[in-house]
Formats: structure tokens, sequence, C-alpha cells
């Protein structure tokens, strides 16, 4: 943990002031320097904000968790991936309960992620039962979404913009189904387990029909939550849109280096940023910050600069937050894969998952 000020003390009055800071330089190799905008020093101060209103909540301390006017108004995710409402009900209710054959956990996460919304999720274990590919029945899970829409209700979560697999079905949810079907036919479990790294999981992934870059990496992550694969999330990282967005806010000059290679050098360097600004950052029960966590920080911080650096343009354009935060006061239990060895609250006997 980086000490310093305490952080509940930082409030966005206090970010905008930043806007008058000059853009500064940054040598990180022979003739290449980054040029970074006041954003940049943002990234930082709002990853330490979002993370102490979290670790307070997780904490069971009450409410208010923060006096940044903007964090209190508006819903940005977690620091850590893993923390995030959908993420943990993944890793807990889906990937650690039921059976642990490689199989089984391929098909239960491509299922989930491929709507990515709990409530589909509870749908059809509420009227399929046990949810395995031994027992996939495309007509039966396919009424069951069909019931869903039919009752004016979403299928899909907003998070992810999936695009339908060509497989001559109308509706998109029955082309996702034929498409996992597929996969599964294919041997993606199998192909999966044998490869080498992040990386291979990842293009793996890719080489199926409608998975894009950034959906094929966000499913890597969330096939390596499991112990069907185990590579370190510093291995690989790939850029999603908002956080391409989040980089051109935070650095004027990239020096011609990827935005990958620029999440890499941010997330190596966490430490010493905090520490040049004085910043108390309470890591994830002593997990650092690994890429995919600076990879989304990027995404948020993005629309973070809509309010407290209005001035400075990425490449959507986009000026509002659209979604609202709503405080939630139920209690916080953690479930992060056990093979992290976090001692984190509550983290073995959660037995009920509660919305973060």
């Amino acid at each position: 943990m980086v000490m310093g000020t305490s952080l509940g003390t930082v409030v966005s009055s206090e970010l905008k002031s930043l806007s008058e800071t000059k853009i500064r330089s940054i040598s990180i190799a022979p003739g290449r320097t980054l040029k970074v905008t006041p954003v940049f020093d943002t990234y930082w101060r709002f990853a330490g904000l979002r993370q102490s209103l979290f670790m307070q909540r997780a904490a069971g301390a009450q409410p208010p968790w923060t006096d940044d006017q903007v964090l209190a108004t508006h819903r940005f995710t977690n620091v850590y991936r893993a923390a995030d409402r959908v993420s943990q009900y993944l890793i807990r209710h889906v990937i650690y309960n039921g059976p642990q054959d490689p199989e089984e956990i391929f098909f239960r996460v491509i299922l989930f992620k491929l709507f990515n919304r709990i409530g589909t999720w509870e749908e059809l274990t509420k009227e399929i039962g046990l949810i395995s590919w031994k027992r996939f029945d495309l007509e039966k899970f396919s009424s069951v979404l069909d019931a869903i829409m039919l009752r004016g209700e979403r299928v899909y979560s907003p998070a992810y913009i999936m695009p339908s697999p060509s497989f001559g079905n109308a509706r998109k949810h029955r082309n996702h189904l034929c498409l996992l079907e597929y996969m599964m036919r294919d041997g993606a479990p199998r192909k999966i387990i044998q490869g080498k790294s992040l990386r291979d999981v990842f293009e793996i992934l890719l080489g199926y029909p409608s998975f894009g870059k950034f959906l094929a990496y966000q499913f890597a992550i969330d096939l390596n939550y499991s112990d069907i694969v185990n590579f370190s999330e510093m291995d690989f990282v790939v850029a999603g849109p908002g956080a391409q967005d989040g980089i051109r806010k935070c650095f004027a000059d990239t020096a011609g280096f990827s935005d990958a290679a620029i999440i890499k050098f941010v997330t190596e360097f966490a430490d010493e940023e905090f520490e040049r600004l004085g910043l108390n950052f309470p890591r994830l029960w002593g997990r650092p910050l690994h890429l995919i966590d600076c990879q989304n920080l990027f995404c948020e911080v993005d629309k973070y600069a809509r309010i407290v650096h209005p001035n400075v343009k990425g490449i959507s354009g986009r000026t509002r937050i659209k979604q609202k935060y709503t405080p939630n006061h139920n209690h916080l239990p953690q479930w992060y894969p056990p093979k992290w060895n976090l001692k984190a609250p509550n983290f073995l006997e959660a037995d009920d998952f509660y919305e973060i």
C-alpha cells in the first residue's frame, strides 16, 4: 500500500483546478518521451478515490463513503475488474459452483458471458436446473430466453455490444446459443487448456464467429479466473474503445507506442505514480493493479473527465455520464479465485450474493 494523503479529502472541485496544469513530459526510453495532460494525474486520483469507496463498503463502513461529488452522483465500475458485481457473480456462482471439469467450466463461462446478465443466468437456472453441456438442449434454452423477451425484459447486458453470429436465426440469442454449441463441438475447451499463454486463449476465442478483439480478451480474462487456465494478468492486454478514449485524454503524445504498451507502462509504474502524488492507494487485500484493471481505469477516467476536465476531448466526443449511482447498503461479501490467495472479508463464508 502506498502511503500518503487521505483520499477521502480529495474532492472533484480540487481536481478541476488541475486543468490549469501544463502538459509535462515523461521519458521512458532513449528518444521516447510521453507527453501527459492533467487528466493523467486525475487517472491516479480517481483510482484512489474509487478504490477507497469500495474498500470502505467491503469493511462494513456506513455511508457516505466519499465526499467526491462526481463519484457520489454517477456510477463507475470498481478499480479491480474482479471486484465488480457481474465478475463477482461469475466467479462465485458460475465458475466455482458446479462440476469443475474443464469442458463444463468453459460451457458455463461462455454461456454466462454471451449475455453477461445475472437475471438471464438465474432465469435459465430456475427453468432448466443444473446448467451443463451434457444436458444442453438448444430448443429448451432458447425457449427460456424467448420467454424473457416476451415479458419485455432484457436478455443481454448493455455493458458490451454483442454482435450476432451468422447462424441463420432471426433472434440474436438463438444465434449465440448456436455459436456456443459450435464452439463446444469444435473442441474449444480442449484448445483453451492447451494454450500456453493468455494471448493464446485470446487468439483461440478470436477465431470464432462474431468475437472481436475486445470481447475475446474480456472472455479470456473470465476463463482465467477459473482453474482450467492459470496465466498472469500482466501477460497481455487489449484496449477497448473506452480505454482508447481515456488514453487520448491522458496523453497529448504517446511517442508512437501502442495502446497496449501504454497500459503496460502505466501499470508497471503505478506505485511510483501514487507516491509522486502523495496518495494512499488501498490494494485489493495485497493484490496490485494488473493490466486488465488499468485498462478498465482508462475507460472509467474517460467518463470521469467529462465532468472534471470538460475541455479535454477524447475520440467519442461524449460529454455526459449516463448512469447514476444509487447507494446500496447491503453487506458486501467477497469471492475471488482461490488461486489468488486473497484474505478478503467473508471470502469463504459468503453463501449469498449481494449486489455491489
